[in-house]
């Protein structure tokens, strides 16, 4: 862990999982299909807990959803479900694991519709990420119109577990949105 530089004001610097995320992934462009799919999926789980509860269970998750291969969790069953839920590996809530498989049907759908994730998440934005001022943690945003609107065309679809607050979230990990502040090292 680096000391002495100048974070975001949500990163829990006791908690070196936390830190290393913040300085290495969170706000760096993901591209990758399977990636974004695992990183949508991990922020429907956070519904209602910390990102820290699912950020530590984040390996349980890549080993149960094997490797998050879209194709492959879009076939999942009530088979499947059940042993995931009975791992211990991740947050024990069947609609949330339920969400993950019918969110991977429906992702199966946008990549024949737009030819990947990347094309519909990134063409959002005209695939330039968004950067914002953010001076400091109390002016941070949670939710913007345009993570509003990307949710209700998902709901529309069909999707689980999403909404704005969430899909911003998932926005800003994924590196469409900057919301480093602006003190930030990694801004």
């Amino acid at each position: 862990m680096k000391k002495n530089i100048t974070r975001c004001g949500w990163v829990k610097l006791t908690d070196p999982l936390y830190v290393d995320y913040h300085d290495q992934e969170w706000g760096k462009p993901i591209y990758d299909d399977q990636a974004l799919f695992e990183l949508f999926s991990l922020e429907t789980q956070s519904a209602g807990l910390s990102w820290l509860t699912v950020l530590k269970k984040r390996d349980g998750y890549r080993e149960v959803f094997e490797g998050f291969k879209l194709e492959r969790v879009a076939k999942y069953s009530d088979k499947d479900i059940e042993r995931i839920l009975e791992s211990g590996l991740v947050v024990k809530s069947k609609p949330k694991i339920e969400s993950i498989i019918n969110n991977a049907k429906l992702f199966l759908e946008i990549q024949k519709e737009y030819g990947s994730l990347k094309n519909y998440f990134w063409g959002k934005i005209n695939f330039n990420t968004i950067t914002n001022d953010v001076p400091n943690l109390q002016a941070l945003n949670s939710s913007s119109d345009l993570s509003s609107n990307i949710t209700k065309e998902l709901k529309k679809r069909g999707f689980k577990f999403i909404g704005s607050i969430t899909l911003y979230a998932f926005m800003q990990a994924s590196g469409m949105i900057n919301d480093h502040e602006n003190q930030c090292h990694c801004k």
